[in-house]
């Protein structure tokens, strides 16, 4: 395999996600969960950009809080860049500079958007070529939300979230987004799910083992129309969330009060979306959410996936 040229900079962008529709399924023996997610992927974005070294390396950056992003081994950029090397048998190393711009553990897929770019820069840096079947399948590997950082869009994840299908959307979602201080852990929300479950099983259905994304979603996707999909907007871990950290209930409730159509908690939190009816609308929540002190920004969906800029 041949060595890139050397001082040759790959700028690759790749998307944060909103999860408009998550239905988790039952504890299953092997502690994992199936679920049903309508993802949308959205103008809040990371940037990548790789290039030639001997070994591997990571430096961040970025307009969010930074802290609890690791810059050794443990870092998924670099993990991801091992992987396409070893399935490669590329023999050299890569430096990784990160622009972040999506919540560090926010529920928005900031760190599966940062595998699925560094995947695709190597891989252009690289010139290795890599099929897109066999890089969709690396990014499984990587954790179940870096294939859909790969593809974009609108599409219905299931199984762990990795089994994608396209969604047909039509038309420009307008979202804005309140951000937290502090992040959530994906596997203690999920944990919270399951004992909350056990400690209201007289009084609510059992979790399907194989939930399914409802009609209405789809429906709504397909038609474009915001007041539809703020109806069908649901989240199964959002109460485990909210139970962990109370005070997005009050996020919420603000967003409802200040015009949002709807607003559920970001995949695992503890980021709040707010769907709001167009760009005006998106505008005053905006400015109302941001004299009550929360830090805000604005993002449209759905966006492409993973591209080279």
């Amino acid at each position: 395999m041949g060595s890139p040229s050397a001082g040759r900079e790959v700028h690759v962008r790749a998307p944060g996600k909103i999860n408009v529709f998550l239905g988790v399924g039952s504890l299953q023996d092997d502690g994992y969960h199936d679920v049903a997610i309508a993802y949308q992927a959205v103008s809040l974005c990371e940037d990548v950009r790789v290039t030639a070294a001997d070994g591997f390396s990571v430096a961040v950056s970025g307009s969010v809080e930074l802290g609890r992003v690791p810059t050794d081994d443990r870092n998924i950029a670099i993990r991801a860049a091992r992987l396409l090397a070893e399935r490669t048998g590329y023999r050299g190393g890569v430096h990784i500079d990160i622009e972040k711009h999506v919540p560090v553990t926010g529920g928005m897929g900031g760190g599966s958007a940062d595998a699925a770019a560094t995947l695709l820069a190597c891989d252009t840096l690289w010139g290795t070529e890599l099929p897109r079947d066999a890089m969709l399948d690396l990014a499984r590997r990587l954790g179940a939300d870096v294939p859909f950082a790969l593809t974009g869009g609108t599409a219905i994840g299931t199984g762990r979230g990795d089994e994608l299908s396209p969604a047909l959307a039509k038309g420009t979602f307008h979202w804005v987004l309140a951000l937290a201080d502090f992040g959530l852990s994906t596997p203690e929300v999920y944990a919270e799910l399951d004992a909350h479950r056990a400690r209201h099983r007289a009084d609510i259905s059992p979790a399907e083992t194989a939930p399914t994304v409802d009609a209405d979603v789809l429906q709504a996707l397909r038609a474009g129309d915001p007041q539809m999909l703020a109806v069908a907007l649901h989240n199964d871990l959002q109460a485990a969330a909210l139970h962990l950290s109370p005070e997005l209930g009050d996020v919420l409730e603000l967003g409802e009060r200040n015009g949002a159509l709807a607003g559920i908690v970001s995949g695992s939190g503890p980021t709040v979306a707010f769907l709001t009816a167009d760009l005006d609308a998106a505008l005053e929540l905006q400015v109302a959410l941001s004299a009550a002190q929360l830090r805000v920004v604005r993002a449209t969906g759905p966006v492409h996936g993973a591209r080279v800029i």
